[in-house]
């Protein structure tokens, strides 16, 4: 003290003084000898205590020098080093996805944003941010001395933080390179780098780093991403009124931006409007015409992803998978995709367009109901719960000779539920799985024309004796043809105890389907498939016998363009392609005149082929079909299954949405059609015995839709693999001679009732119409000439008549 009071002394300033100045000088001089006086006796009389005062002195002084210095240290120590500094322009990079076309559908983001140049901002922006932010950034060298005294003086003066002194470097440096915790060490380092910064960058190159990176609320950062958001501009556009918005936002974006509340961002619009006037960058009719301007949002940033969302989440899943988190959110990943964004739309149409219909449906059902309770109690399949849930329906369409997935729809509403019911859901396909049975049989060495048996006979399980029902037939016996037009329940289980349950389960699986239960009820598809699954399966029959491998991404790359992943397009043989080719014959029978048949009346013409799928209770409706470019499944339910419709059919439920889409999908397709493989020949059989066909079998009673007998041919031209062509004649319809059609004039034995037309009748041979196929072509009856009387008496030449199916 005695030291600092000499100091002090010496210091004092020689200046001409007013009298009462003088005196008081005198009594600060007094007062000062008299402290000196009183150190030197203290020193005298106790000079241990004095020493040990000095000591100390020194000590404390040492030790906040060295503390000091540490702190220091610390402080520089845990900054970012100058390659940071340099690397500061380096911000996260959305990842894009590219459709089919090579065309941008998607981004991938953590931080939705698009970096441009300062040249290509607003100068109102730049003005904006300026007036309310830093109005001395052009002066200072990285923090602003004045404002952060101001602030200070404020805040003591109301007792908390109410005032922030951060210059735009500061914010960049703390954006950039530091956490966002508010603690006295972060402001330091803040401080230390914004003068760094403000060293290495030019003003201009700060601005355009700040308006590319400053977040402005609702997901958007920088300037660009921001103007597109809320504007629908681009950020070179912003009027003076855009402009005191979006840098309003920069101080509390969560609460001032104005898809939160549109009357605080305009409060706040208006506080920068008054400060950009104060500071000279705007003038009064400026200022009075943009705080009178009406605010009006128009995103054009993220409109361009109405489609594609499950398809959009399916990606981002395997490529998070692959390529981790951070590089897909961050990296600014290049993925091209399989997806072809008008069929996109086309599935998303259609989907929306029957559940809407499907919904109307149960509606009138439900107020029929209710209505028929007031009178008396309904039947229990008359009962139709309410649905505590919304009806789904899924979609997948993809190309069966690459696997390229071209659309998916994972459900009515991503925004409701996520949950992909075209690749996580696992469902029964009920006649859906029946073609599988079929080619199993096909493959065993049976034919289309093979005839099945016995059909009434019940079938023996650990459960008892089983008869399925069966509602689309009566026949005691069928082709497997007409079996799988008519989808007979009675005829799939015969078929899979004759190939074996156990051969049916592996060749499923081979075809992709997945694992299925082995038990009779297998071919009635009681076993748990994906939509996706069953789809691919039946891109076999379109491909050669080919199951592709399902594919929606083609290929990834880096920024550089540096390819990190190439998909390679693959696939495994199931089944023959000669099984294939008379597989998509039997279920082109099935779409032209079965139970898909409703595929025509909605207008679908082109060539194709596919199956029908209903479960018990009609809780899930199926159909897949296919041509020859595109295969497209469809799945109709409730996440908790129960009756979609009462008689709720797939042809019903589930076929208008499969041919809606495909009128739109195939639109300029060519009608072709598979091409027979060389190991399949033709031959001209009889449909009933499916035997070589005789004269007798062109002139066949049969009873006809409405009851009444009806005579007609038989006769066919059926595919068959070679090897499997029969070698024998028609026995039900053996050729008669002379004699026995003599003998048959007086009678004789009892002949079995005919069959029903349903049963044997099929329309076309050729797999489709406007199919391109070489057939065989039967041999035509010769010209019927006029009869004598002897032909009249034994009736020879009748029944010359002959199908050309």
């Amino acid at each position: 003290m005695c030291n600092r009071a000499q100091t002090i002394e010496a210091a004092e300033p020689r200046v001409a003084i007013g009298e009462s100045e003088v005196m008081t000088r005198l009594s600060i001089g007094l007062l000062i000898d008299k402290v000196r006086r009183e150190c030197q006796s203290a020193r005298q009389r106790h000079p241990r205590i004095a020493i040990g005062m000095v000591v100390a002195l020194a000590t404390v002084a040492a030790l906040s020098l060295a503390g000091g210095a540490w702190f220091l240290a610390s402080l520089n120590s845990g900054l970012p080093n100058l390659e940071a500094l340099r690397r500061i322009g380096e911000m996260n990079q959305a990842s894009a996805v590219f459709d089919d076309a090579d065309k941008l559908s998607f981004t991938i983001y953590k931080e939705q944003r698009i970096d441009v140049p300062l040249t290509e901002v607003s100068p109102h922006i730049i003005h904006a941010l300026v007036a309310i932010e830093d109005q001395r950034f052009y002066d200072h060298r990285g923090f602003d001395v004045v404002r952060i005294g101001s602030a200070a003086l404020a805040n003591i003066r109301v007792g908390r933080r109410a005032e922030g002194a951060s210059t735009i470097t500061q914010q960049l440096a703390r954006q950039s390179l530091l956490t966002p915790s508010k603690s006295i060490r972060r402001k330091l380092q803040e401080l230390i780098l914004a003068v760094r910064i403000e060293r290495m960058y030019t003003k201009p190159q700060i601005l355009e780093l700040y308006l590319n990176k400053v977040y402005f609320g609702d997901g958007l950062y920088g300037a660009e991403a921001a103007s597109l958001g809320y504007f629908g501009k681009h950020a070179s556009e912003l009027s003076v009124a855009e402009a005191a918005l979006l840098a309003g936002l920069v101080k509390s974006p969560s609460s001032y931006a104005p898809t939160v509340s549109l009357e605080r961002a305009v409060a706040r619009r208006n506080i920068v409007l008054r400060a950009m006037l104060e500071s000279g960058a705007i003038d009064r009719a400026e200022w009075q015409s943009a705080r009178g301007s009406k605010v009006t949002l128009h995103d054009t940033l993220r409109k361009n992803e109405p489609h594609g969302q499950y398809f959009k989440e399916q990606v981002r899943r395997e490529i998070v998978e692959r390529f981790g988190w951070q590089r897909v959110y961050e990296g600014g990943l290049r993925v091209f995709t399989t997806i072809n964004m008008p069929m996109q739309a086309a599935a998303e149409t259609a989907v929306a367009d029957q559940l809407k219909s499907l919904e109307a449906r149960r509606d009138i059902w439900q107020k029929r109901l209710a209505a028929a309770r007031k009178k008396t109690v309904p039947k229990q399949d008359e009962r139709l719960p309410a649905a505590a849930e919304p009806l789904q329906a899924a979609l997948i369409a993809l190309d069966p000779n690459t696997g390229h997935v071209r659309a998916m729809v994972g459900g009515r509403d991503f925004e409701a539920s996520s949950f992909n019911r075209a690749v996580q859901a696992r469902r029964q396909p009920g006649s859906a799985f029946k073609p599988f049975v079929y080619a199993t049989a096909l493959e065993a060495g049976y034919s289309p024309a093979s005839v099945l048996d016995h059909l009434d006979d019940p079938i023996a399980t650990t459960e008892g004796a089983w008869t399925p029902e069966d509602e689309h037939s009566t026949a005691p016996s069928m082709s497997l043809r007409t079996g799988l037009r008519t989808s007979s329940n009675r005829a799939a289980v015969r078929l899979v105890q004759i190939v074996g349950i156990a051969r049916t389960v592996l060749n499923a699986k081979r075809m992709g389907v997945g694992d299925v239960p082995s038990v009779p009820s297998l071919a009635l598809g009681s076993g748990e498939v994906t939509l996706q699954s069953m789809t691919a399966a039946y891109a076999a029959f379109a491909n050669h016998g080919l199951v592709p491998q399902p594919m929606l991404i083609r290929r990834v790359e880096d920024l550089d363009g540096v390819v990190l992943y190439e998909a390679h397009e693959s696939s495994s043989r199931a089944i023959s392609d000669a099984t294939a080719f008379l597989m998509s014959t039997m279920m082109a029978d099935v779409i032209n005149a079965g139970t898909g048949n409703r595929v025509r009346s909605l207008g679908f013409t082109l060539p194709a082929a596919g199956k029908t799928g209903t479960t018990n209770d009609f809780n899930d409706a199926w159909f897949v079909g296919y041509t020859t470019k595109l295969v497209t499944g469809v799945w109709v339910g409730f996440d908790q299954p129960h009756m979609i419709l009462p008689n709720g059919f797939s042809a019903d439920v589930a076929v208008p949405v499969w041919a809606n889409f495909m009128k739109v999908a195939t639109r300029g397709d060519k009608p072709e059609w598979l091409v027979p493989p060389p190991d399949v020949t033709t031959a001209i059989v009889c449909r009933l015995s499916g035997k070589l066909a005789t004269e007798s079998c062109q002139d066949v009673e049969v009873v006809s839709n409405t009851g009444q007998l009806e005579r007609r041919s038989m006769v066919y031209t059926e595919y068959f693999s070679r090897g499997t062509v029969p070698t024998t004649y028609c026995e039900l319809h053996p050729t008669q001679g002379i004699l026995a059609k003599f003998a048959g004039m007086f009678g004789g034995a009892e002949k079995p009732g005919a069959p029903g037309v349903d049963d044997v009748f099929v329309p076309v041979v050729t797999p489709t119409s406007g199919a391109t196929v070489a057939v065989e072509t039967p041999p035509q009856p010769p010209e019927r000439k006029k009869r004598g009387f002897w032909s009249k008496v034994f009736g020879v030449g009748k029944g010359e008549a002959t199908d050309s199916r």
